[in-house]
């Protein structure tokens, strides 16, 4: 490892999930902003959008009018809608909210000019490209305006920019602001997603595709062409796995430069002597929702399961889950009553009335087809996931071994059903299963051994090809089942067998698996992942002092070897 590296005197981080809660990568940003803090402190900035006008409460964020006021005040003279103030994580990080829609009457000219010079495909761009180019470019014209104002020359400043979402803004800098580093991280690819959400083959056809026929194909072409441009012209290029990596440099021209794999925080995680007690609450709750959907007692013995994540019903492989569970439920090798949770936001338009009524002791809920659900479809009859359960004669009339519960909705805390947060609520569980097709790292399985939670999942999530070869993993706390275009069935089977196999272990040989699991996370932690992250500020700061020829002084740091960049598997020792 090189102990002598560049590191930023000020560092921006640019997503749309920026105090904005939409998926993986706000699990990400703000899970790895608390080690970032330690080095860098209040020159550690975040860029968001300011999805919350007019006045409106914005829960993620708090502003703090005497933040910066003079560049605030000049920030203004010059156009800039702004409000800063510091995102409610952990740490509390500095955190810019930017208004972009004063750019929307301005779009034409902004895309021409790209196109000019960067070559940028915009012309089919429809409104969900049009709006996070229009971030973008403003988060870039933000750092510039912040930077020239509040820095000098021989500040050493990155820009860390997160999916094509936000492209613009590292275009805009290479324009006006080529003293700042540039880093674009893509935590999937367009066409990738495309292609796997299509249930088209991603892996065996993947070198024979043509990225400009396919994204013509799916309506992707000006989402593919800024991600393409963005990675090909940052200062230092990064994907959270091989896998992803793989589709880069097919897709995008480029490999990346550096691999940066989503580590996690370990303060959400209950200490050991509270461990005990979360697990607890965790299981009463879920049992007791089970039993008001199904006016049921389930006993001690009953083993939970679940899937979580984002709704994209083949991806994630939410399809082969509820296969599993059709299995299970004629399966004769089953001894116990298994319960899966199927923890999917979806729209809902709030909890069931019959069964906070069953929950208050105040009336009876009553079996029906849809009656797995916990909070109301709009449109259950269309809804994939019910069409589904009710495909493999899974409806709670049908149902053996298995009881089915489908929880459309976040677990923020206050669904009014189980009013437990997703992450308290997941040391309840016995097991998790996360069989997914298109997974470029899979936060979901990694959240589940934080808590203790063995976990099933694939060779085509990144971290399920992390974790294979893991030193504590032998006794296969996170089983790896080997996916690829064509086994769906053959990986049905084998996870059946898995959770059967986990059914019949008793106290001792559970515990053991779950402590292994624990270990097995902590390797995770972005103590031990951050330094992917410096190697890829390193390569962009050096880049950018080329282009200014200022001369400064290196600090001592952690940071990848070149033979490292591209490899994942360097397990911290214990």
């Amino acid at each position: 490892m090189s102990e002598e590296t560049v590191i930023p005197d000020y560092l921006f981080e640019v997503s749309w999930e920026v105090c904005n809660k939409v998926g993986g990568i706000y699990t990400v940003i703000s899970s790895k902003a608390s080690t970032l803090l330690e080095k860098l402190d209040n020159n550690y900035i975040f860029i968001g959008p300011d999805v919350y006008r007019d006045g409106a409460y914005n829960p993620e964020f708090e502003e703090d009018k005497k933040l910066f006021k003079l560049w605030r005040d000049k920030a203004s003279d010059e156009g800039l809608r702004i409000k800063i103030g510091h995102w409610k994580i952990k740490g509390n990080p500095i955190a810019i909210i930017v208004d972009f829609t004063p750019y929307i009457n301005q779009k034409d000219v902004i895309f021409t000019n790209f196109w000019e010079t960067f070559n940028l495909d915009s012309i089919s761009g429809q409104w969900d490209y049009i709006e996070p180019c229009l971030f973008g470019y403003a988060a870039g014209k933000v750092i510039e305006s912040f930077t020239r104002f509040n820095l000098s020359i021989r500040d050493k400043v990155a820009a860390n920019f997160h999916e094509w979402m936000t492209g613009a803004g590292l275009l805009y800098l290479k324009q006006n602001s080529p003293q700042i580093a540039t880093v674009f991280t893509t935590h999937a690819t367009v066409l990738g997603r495309a292609i796997a959400g299509n249930y088209q083959p991603l892996y065996s056809n993947l070198e024979n595709y043509k990225p400009e026929s396919k994204a013509a194909e799916f309506g992707v072409v000006a989402k593919h062409s800024l991600e393409k441009v963005s990675a090909q012209i940052s200062d230092a290029f990064t994907t959270v796995s091989e896998i992803t990596n793989t589709e880069c440099r097919v897709f995008l021209g480029k490999s990346a430069d550096v691999i940066t794999p989503n580590g996690f925080d370990a303060p959400i995680i209950p200490d050991d002597e509270h461990f005990n007690n979360a697990r607890k609450k965790a299981r009463e709750k879920l049992l007791k929702i089970a039993e008001a959907i199904y006016d049921v007692k389930f006993d001690d013995n009953t083993f939970l399961i679940a899937t979580s994540g984002r709704y994209e019903f083949h991806n994630k492989g939410i399809d082969l889950f509820i296969d599993v569970l059709a299995n299970l439920n004629q399966n004769e090798q089953i001894n116990k009553t298994i319960i899966g949770f199927i923890l999917v936001p979806a729209g809902n338009y709030g909890p069931r009335k019959d069964l906070l009524s069953k929950l208050n002791g105040e009336g009876t809920t009553t079996l029906c087809e849809t009656c797995v659900l916990t909070h109301n479809l709009h449109y259950p009859e269309q809804d994939p996931i019910i069409k589904k359960i009710h495909e493999k004669c899974l409806k709670p009339a049908e149902q053996k071994n298995v009881k089915i519960v489908f929880v459309p909705c976040y677990l923020n805390g206050d669904d009014k059903i189980f009013n437990l947060t997703y992450y308290q609520l997941l040391a309840g569980f016995d097991l998790t299963i996360f069989p997914s097709y298109y997974e470029p790292w899979g936060y979901t399985p990694q959240e589940s051994i934080a808590f203790k939670v063995p976990t099933i999942t694939t060779s085509l999530a990144g971290f399920g090809m992390w974790a294979k070869d893991h030193p504590a993993n032998k006794l296969k706390s996170v089983v790896v089942i080997e996916r690829n275009d064509y086994n769906y069935n053959e990986v049905a089977e084998k996870i059946v067998n898995s959770v059967i196999e986990y059914t019949k272990f008793n106290e001792e040989e559970i515990k053991e698996r779950k402590e292994k699991a624990y270990e097995i996370f902590k390797s995770t932690l972005w103590t031990n992942f951050i330094k992917n992250y410096y190697s890829a500020y390193n390569i962009a700061l050096a880049k950018a002092i080329q282009r200014t020829g200022v001369i400064i002084e290196t600090e001592k740091v952690e940071t990848l070897s070149t033979s490292e960049r591209l490899c994942v598997s360097n397990y911290p020792v214990w």
